[in-house]
């Protein structure tokens, strides 16, 4: 049987949007890890871009009530189209994050169960994207896999694919991007096992 491929993860989602925002848990479970971030903001309720937002729900609205302004980008349509309808205080915008130029810098980075389904080289680029967005001082979190490797799941039903470079290379990745780590917690256990990262911006 073929295996889902990074290439798929974008119709992947477009089809499956409706199926995967009534199956998403909205207890969130991200709620430490997102005050952490938001503690780290340069700027209290600054600006914060949500890569791979999805719906909005639960983290979108979430930072939104914080008092953040915050700009969702995912690359399936489907999805900014409940963004809008569901967290219609939060702007939309359909574009691959790997191509993203919005030529705006932001207090905020946050790239929450989406950076993790792009291919390595892919992983690797991004960081660029990620400084070329981040207004000094700027917190960055996403995450991962605890170490090296490709891995699938599932959204809507569906097979997903997923990929980790290991920690140490991540590092090598955020330090080259001028951001330094701030925390990394493989699988934690408090967060459903995520493996989460929180960096911040200090030029390069």
């Amino acid at each position: 049987m073929t295996r889902s491929r990074p290439e798929d993860i974008l119709p992947t989602y477009e089809r499956v949007a409706d199926r995967w925002f009534g199956q998403r848990p909205r207890i969130l479970f991200e709620r430490p890890w997102l005050e952490r971030f938001l503690a780290a903001l340069p700027r209290a309720e600054g600006g914060v871009l949500d890569l791979g937002c999805g719906t909005g729900l639960p983290i979108a609205a979430h930072l939104g009530a914080s008092g953040c302004d915050v700009t969702g980008v995912d690359g399936a349509a489907a999805m900014i189209a409940i963004l809008a309808r569901e967290v219609p205080e939060a702007t939309g915008i359909v574009s691959d994050m790997r191509t993203l130029a919005l030529g705006r810098r932001f207090d905020g980075i946050l790239a929450w169960d989406s950076f993790f389904h792009l291919a390595p080289a892919d992983q690797h680029a991004m960081f660029g994207v990620f400084a070329a967005h981040a207004a000094p001082g700027a917190a960055l979190m996403f995450t991962s896999g605890p170490a090296a490797g490709e891995a699938w799941g599932h959204a809507g039903g569906e097979e997903v694919y997923h990929a980790s470079l290991a920690p140490e290379e991540y590092r090598r990745c955020l330090a080259g991007a001028g951001f330094d780590v701030l925390a990394f917690v493989p699988e934690d256990p408090d967060c459903d096992g995520h493996s989460v990262w929180l960096a911040r911006y200090e030029g390069r």
